[in-house]
């Protein structure tokens, strides 16, 4: 199957009309005011309705209560909800049955320990992102342009779907992809001139190298889309 990328923290028109047209499977938003690609529902709005029906919609949100949530899914009508903070399997579940939306859930990784959660996740979630840990004095969870050591993933056997990021660029991202065999990846910070100010010609180059990747051997059923995805939300 083809691999998807996603383009995250899409933050202006321009930058979503990129990525748009660069083919992204999947265009992210990012609601959680301590990162510099956050945005405002109101900018959601006009940026979820430029996106409807050229890409999957991903909102992405940190430990969010009800209340954000309602708002950012009234607001964006996204196709994915992204948890990357510390929510439990539990937590995923309530929130799965109160908006019926499939979940992608964010797994930090610096070392194969911390793939102790990933069963848990797996059972609940529609889908899973390895990203790298942040360091203990950070103030978000991702978005930091740090990659992790992809050989933690190399013998993965998961039945879910799952995609990588974290400091990928279009320089490392076919080796990141030969080595995890996911079957996306997610850019963000690789594809930025400054924290949160992202650059048209890095999109567009991100976006030309991860289509160029040619696997040895097919990419996993990790990298089939869903029939929601494939129908861009």
């Amino acid at each position: 199957m083809p691999l998807l990328v996603k383009i995250c923290g899409l933050s202006t028109r321009e930058t979503l009309d990129v990525a748009l047209e660069g083919g992204a499977d999947m265009v992210g938003f990012v609601f959680f005011p301590p990162s510099p690609r956050h945005i405002s529902l109101e900018t959601a709005r006009e940026l979820g309705s430029r996106a409807k029906g050229r890409a999957v919609k991903v909102a992405l949100t940190v430990d969010a209560d009800d209340a954000i949530l309602e708002n950012i899914v009234e607001t964006l009508r996204p196709d994915i909800l992204q948890l990357h903070g510390k929510e439990t399997t539990a937590r995923l579940r309530d929130i799965k049955a109160k908006f019926g939306l499939p979940l992608m859930k964010a797994l930090p990784v610096e070392t194969s320990a911390d793939l102790a959660p990933l069963p848990g996740y797996a059972g609940v979630a529609d889908r899973i992102l390895f990203d790298a840990r942040a360091p203990k004095d950070a103030t978000r969870p991702g978005g930091l342009g740090a990659p992790f050591d992809w050989h933690v993933l190399e013998n993965l056997d998961l039945a879910l779907p799952y995609m990588v990021s974290g400091g990928l660029n279009a320089d490392n991202v076919t080796e990141a992809v030969r080595v995890t065999r996911a079957g996306g990846v997610d850019v963000s910070s690789g594809v930025e001139r400054m924290p949160g100010v992202k650059d048209p010609e890095l999109i567009r180059a991100f976006i030309r190298a991860a289509r160029a990747i040619q696997p040895s051997s097919p990419l996993p059923v990790h990298g089939e889309r869903s029939t929601a995805q494939r129908a861009g939300g």
